[in-house]
């Protein structure tokens, strides 16, 4: 999904600065890529359905069906439109029976809550996860998506997200990624957690993991 990059936090700008204080491996991958320029996902509801299409898969599958949902829709991927298909027509493109009962269900819910994207966004963190997880189909990583790529919230830790993941054992050299330990490591980024996670998907779609002159760096940082 394309969104406007409206957002910028130079290297120089307080947040980053705090963060390459707190953290000097990750000070590295911010040194290496620069300033940090982003957009915000709008569209609410298409965030949710494209989240819930690519829960437990790859990028490049997620995308392929989304792609098929979105032209189910004629291009319009709304309450609506999603209300108005027929159950096994959304099954088709590839999505299980469940997913499928979240995506109506979620449609649903937002169709008889249509304030509820407008509430969330004037809630702390925890509030929005809490709300979000009680709904069917609706686990952690769908909601911590969404608060770092559409809310926009700055304390955000996705340990639960695969990409997220691969960066973190690189740039720590470690297999160990409980979410205990994860969070006890990642405890100085707070409170700016979401902009370092930025970084590590920032390395990862740029392929700074391959950079030799990066992973001499971090070798002589340690552990």
């Amino acid at each position: 999904m394309e969104s406007k990059k409206d957002i910028y936090y130079g290297v120089l700008s307080p947040e980053i600065q705090y963060l390459c204080k707190a953290d000097g491996r990750l000070a590295v991958i911010i040194d290496h890529y620069g300033d940090l320029e982003y957009g915000i996902h709008a569209d609410h509801f298409r965030v949710f359905v494209d989240n819930i299409i690519g829960q437990m898969l790859s990028n490049k599958v997620a995308e392929i069906i989304a792609g098929r949902m979105e032209e189910l829709c004629g291009g319009d991927i709304s309450c609506s439109r999603i209300l108005a298909l027929d159950f096994e027509k959304i099954r088709a493109i590839g999505l299980s029976r469940s997913k499928t009962e979240y995506i109506l269900g979620f449609a649903e819910f937002i169709n008889d809550n249509p304030g509820f994207f407008q509430e969330l966004g004037q809630l702390p963190e925890a509030e929005v996860l809490s709300r979000l997880t009680s709904i069917r189909g609706i686990g952690n990583w769908t909601a911590k998506m969404y608060l770092i790529f559409s809310l926009n919230k700055l304390d955000v830790l996705p340990y639960e997200d695969g990409a997220f993941l691969q960066v973190y054992k690189w740039l720590y050299k470690t297999e160990e990624v409980s979410a205990k330990s994860i969070i006890k490591r990642c405890k100085p980024w707070s409170p700016y957690s979401s902009l370092a996670a930025r970084y590590l998907y920032c390395a990862l779609d740029n392929n700074l993991m391959g950079d030799e002159a990066l992973n001499v760096m971090l070798e002589r940082k340690g552990r």
